[in-house]
C-alpha cells in the first residue's frame, strides 16, 4: 500500500502526545500555552470555557483543537506549526492530514463547562490519556486494568461517547487504538469490505461502549490485520482506506440522488448540489406495537404491504392508485402515498428520526443509517430502513403530533428544537453523524455563475473582510440575492449551508424576532431567542470558520428597533465585545467571524433612507446590470437567439433613457437577471418566455417608474414588443 506523505502525521502526534503528559499536574501553565497558540496565531480561540475564562484542560481537547471537522487547513497549519514551537516539538511538520478522525465543531471540548461538569470530570480524562500511554508502552494486564477503568469512567461523561473516545485514544498511539468514528464504524460493519466471519464475530458497538468490548474488537482485528487475508497492516493503514472509501461512495450517493432528483433538499438556502440533514417523526404501527421490534432490530418499518416494492412506482400518485386498488377505493390515500414516497425517496442515512406513540409522546430518537430495503422475508412491515436508535424512554410534547405514520418536520423549526430539548446535547457528535462533505466552491466559480469582472469581485470581498458588513445595492434584477448567497460561499470556499442564513426584513419585524423576546407559551410566556441570536452562538462555536448572515430587504424593517443595543456591536472593531442584553441577564456579542450582507433595491421610491447610525457601519457596493460583462456575453451567444439580441439591445437603450431621466437614475436601471436560465428552454419556449418577460415584468415595471409620463410608458413598451416580434 503506497503511503507516501499521508502518514507522516504519526510521529508528530507521538512526540507531542508524550510531551503533553509532563503537564498533568502543571496545568496553569498549560492553560497559558494554549491561550498564547491563538495570540500568536491570531485565529479566534474558540469557545472552551464559559464566558472565555479558560482556568482548566485536558489533553484530548489540546489535541482537537488542530483536529475539527470544517477546520480550514491554513488554519490547522498554524496551529500545529506554533504548537511544535511552544512545545519543542522535533518531529517534522505533518504535510497530509487525510483520514484523521475529527470532532464535530458543535461539541469539540471533551468535557463540560466549569459550572455543569462534576469536579473530577477533567482528571479523570487526564486518567485516560496517562493509562493509554501507559498501556501503549507495555501493554501489561495489569497497565489495561487500570487503562479499562478509565476508559469506562471517561466514555460515560455526559458529552463524550465512542466517536470522541476512541479518535482521542487513537491521536495518542494510533498502532495500538482503534478508532471508532463513525467512518471506520461503517467501513468494518457495513461497507461489505471486511470478512463476514469477522464483522460476525464481533461485539455490537452501542452508543457508549465498554472498555471489555472496546478491546475486544482491537484484538480481533488487529490478529486480523496480522493475518495474511488483510492487505492493511496496522489501525493507520485501515482507519485511512475507511476515510478513503467513505469519501467514494459519499461523492457517489452524491452524485446519484442529484441525477434522480429525489435528493432531499434543506431549507431555502440550499442549493441542489448540496445535501442537509432533515428531521422526521415517525409512528411505529398502530399505537407504537413494533416499537419493541424496531428498537431492538435497529430499524424503523412501514407498512401498506399489498403494494409491494415501493421503488416500483415513479411518482406518488402512482403509489395512491395501486393503493386504491389494494385497499379502500373510496379513500384519498394523499397523506399515505406522500409518506410511503418519503420513507423510499427522500429520506437519507444521516437524517434524525423521532418516534411517537399517538399525538404527544414521543418514545425515541434515531439517526438513518441505510437507503431504503424491501425485505419480503417479514411477515409484516417489508419496508424498512436501518436506524440506530440513541434513545429510548417517554417525553410528554404539548404540541400534538402530525397524524400520518411519517411526517417531514424539518421546516417547523420550533417543533424540532422542542424536540431535541428532550435529549441529551451530544447526540448529534461525531459518534452519531457522518460528517457532510459539501461541494467546493471558490472566486472561479463565483465568476463563472455570477456576472461580476473579477476585480469587481476582488473589491467587493476585501471590503467585506475588512468592514465585516456590506449592503448590496442596485436595480430589479441585478441579482442581489443570488450574488449574496455565492459570494458567501466563495468566501467560505465550500458550499456549507449550515454557516449561512438568510432573513427578510419587513415593517412588522422586531427586535424579538431578530434578538429575543418573550413570547406566548401554554405557561404564558416565554423568553425565546431570535434568529440573529442564535447564528451569532453557532459561529461563536465554530471560530475557525466563517458564517454569513445575509438580510434581504434590509431598508424595509425599522433598523433602529431590529438592532436596538446591537448598533454599536456590529461596527468591526467592536466584534467580540460584549453588551448587556436588554431581555436577559446576559452580555451578548457579536463573534469574529460573523459577516452581515444585507440587499437593498435603490429602485424602490416608497422607503426611507437607512438610519445614519447604522449606514455608517456597513460598506455599500453597487451592483449594475451586467450586460457588457464576459459572463452575459457567453450566455447571450450560447443562445443563438435573433430576438433575445434584439431585446437585449433595447433593454440597453432603455437604461440609457432610465439614467438620464432626473426623476430616475441609474439606480433604476433593469437587470440582466430578468433574462437569465432561458438556455435550457427550447427555442420556442425562450420566445413565448420573452414575451412573458416583457408584457408581465418588464412594463410594468415602466408603468411604476413613469407613473406620470405615459407618452414614456407607451414609447417603450412598444419598443420592446417590436424587439421580440
Amino acid at each position: 500500500m503506497e503511503t507516501i506523505n499521508q502518514f507522516d502525521w504519526v510521529d508528530f502526534y507521538k512526540e507531542f502526545a508524550n510531551t503533553l503528559l509532563q503537564y498533568k499536574n502543571n496545568r496553569e501553565i498549560l492553560v497559558e500555552k494554549v491561550e498564547k497558540i491563538y495570540e500568536l496565531t491570531g485565529i479566534y480561540m474558540p469557545t472552551l470555557e464559559r464566558n472565555r475564562k479558560l482556568v482548566d484542560i485536558d489533553p484530548f481537547t489540546i489535541f482537537g483543537l488542530f483536529n475539527k471537522s470544517s477546520m480550514t487547513v491554513d488554519n490547522q497549519n498554524k496551529i500545529i506549526s506554533t504548537v511544535a514551537n511552544l512545545f519543542d516539538i522535533k518531529a517534522p511538520i505533518p504535510t497530509s492530514f487525510d483520514g484523521i478522525p475529527l470532532l464535530n465543531n458543535q461539541n469539540a471540548t471533551y468535557y463540560y463547562f466549569i459550572d455543569e461538569r462534576d469536579e473530577d470530570d477533567i482528571d479523570t480524562l487526564w486518567g485516560l490519556y496517562e493509562s493509554a500511554l501507559m498501556y501503549a508502552n507495555d501493554s501489561s494486564s495489569k497497565n489495561a486494568l487500570i487503562l479499562s477503568q478509565y476508559f469506562d469512567l471517561a466514555i460515560n461523561k455526559k458529552g463524550n461517547g465512542n466517536s470522541k473516545i476512541t479518535m482521542g485514544l487513537y491521536w495518542i498511539a494510533p498502532t495500538h487504538f482503534l478508532n471508532l468514528d463513525q467512518r471506520n464504524t461503517w467501513y468494518i460493519y457495513e461497507s461489505g469490505k471486511m470478512p463476514v466471519d469477522l464483522v460476525n464475530s464481533l461485539p455490537i458497538v452501542e452508543d457508549k461502549i465498554s472498555a471489555s468490548k472496546y478491546f475486544e474488537i482491537v484484538d480481533k482485528l488487529r490478529a486480523f490485520l496480522d493475518s495474511n487475508q488483510s492487505i492493511f497492516k496496522n489501525f493507520i493503514e485501515l482507519s485511512f482506506e475507511a476515510w478513503r472509501y467513505s469519501e467514494e461512495v459519499n461523492r457517489m450517493k452524491r452524485a446519484e440522488k442529484k441525477q434522480s432528483k429525489t435528493r432531499a433538499k434543506g431549507a431555502a438556502l440550499a442549493d441542489e448540489d448540496i445535501e442537509t440533514i432533515r428531521y422526521w417523526i415517525y409512528s411505529p404501527g398502530e399505537r407504537a406495537r413494533i416499537w419493541d421490534e424496531c428498537y431492538n432490530d435497529n430499524i424503523m418499518a412501514i407498512g401498506w404491504d399489498a403494494i409491494g416494492d415501493l421503488r416500483a412506482y415513479n411518482s406518488k400518485d402512482e403509489i395512491k392508485q395501486v393503493m386504491n386498488k389494494h385497499y379502500d377505493p373510496s379513500r384519498s390515500y394523499i397523506h399515505s402515498a406522500c409518506a410511503t414516497w418519503e420513507f423510499a425517496n427522500e429520506m437519507k442515512p444521516g437524517d434524525i428520526v423521532f418516534a411517537k406513540n399517538g399525538m404527544h409522546l414521543i418514545i425515541g430518537r434515531g439517526i438513518v443509517k441505510s437507503d431504503y430495503i424491501y425485505d419480503p422475508q417479514r411477515k409484516e412491515f417489508k419496508n424498512i430502513r436501518k436506524v440506530e436508535w440513541t434513545d429510548r424512554g417517554e417525553w410528554e410534547c404539548s404540541r400534538q403530533s402530525p397524524m400520518k405514520t411519517l411526517t417531514d418536520i424539518t421546516s417547523f423549526t420550533d417543533y424540532v428544537e422542542q424536540l431535541n430539548l428532550f435529549f441529551d446535547s451530544d447526540m448529534l457528535d461525531d459518534a452519531k453523524t457522518l460528517e457532510t462533505s459539501y461541494p467546493t466552491y471558490d472566486k472561479a466559480r463565483f465568476l463563472d455563475s455570477v456576472y461580476m469582472d473579477e476585480d469587481s469581485y476582488d473589491t467587493l470581498v476585501s471590503l467585506v473582510k475588512s468592514k465585516k458588513n456590506i449592503i448590496l445595492q442596485g436595480a430589479p434584477g441585478v441579482g442581489k440575492t443570488f450574488a449574496a448567497k455565492r459570494l458567501a460561499y466563495s468566501m467560505m470556499g465550500v458550499k456549507d449551508p449550515n454557516r449561512v442564513m438568510m432573513v427578510q426584513f419587513h415593517q412588522s419585524y422586531s427586535y424579538e424576532d431578530f434578538i429575543m423576546g418573550f413570547r406566548p407559551s401554554e405557561n404564558g410566556f416565554k423568553l425565546k431567542h431570535g434568529v440573529f441570536y442564535e447564528f451569532c452562538k453557532r459561529a461563536e462555536v465554530d471560530s475557525d470558520n466563517d458564517y454569513f448572515f445575509i438580510i434581504d430587504e434590509i431598508n424595509r424593517g425599522n433598523l433602529s428597533k431590529i438592532f436596538g443595543e446591537l448598533f454599536m456591536l456590529l461596527e468591526s472593531d467592536k466584534r467580540g465585545v460584549a453588551l448587556q442584553l436588554l431581555y436577559a441577564d446576559e452580555k451578548f456579542s457579536i463573534p469574529e467571524n460573523l459577516y452581515i450582507i444585507g440587499m437593498m433595491n435603490t429602485a424602490d421610491r416608497s422607503l426611507a433612507m437607512l438610519d445614519y447610525a447604522l449606514r455608517r457601519r456597513f460598506a455599500f457596493f453597487d451592483l449594475k446590470p451586467a450586460f457588457e460583462s464576459d459572463g452575459f456575453k457567453s450566455y447571450q451567444y450560447s443562445l443563438n437567439n435573433d430576438k433575445f439580441n434584439k431585446l437585449i439591445e433595447c433593454i440597453k437603450q432603455l437604461n440609457l433613457a432610465i439614467k438620464s431621466d432626473e426623476t430616475l437614475g441609474a439606480g433604476f436601471c433593469i437587470g440582466h437577471s430578468y433574462f437569465c436560465d432561458l438556455d435550457k428552454s427550447e427555442t420556442y419556449e425562450r420566445e413565448d418566455s420573452l414575451s412573458r418577460i416583457v408584457e408581465f415584468e418588464v412594463i410594468p415595471l415602466l408603468n411604476e417608474y413613469w407613473f406620470d409620463d405615459a407618452d414614456m410608458v407607451n414609447e417603450w413598451s412598444n419598443n420592446l414588443r417590436s424587439a421580440i416580434k
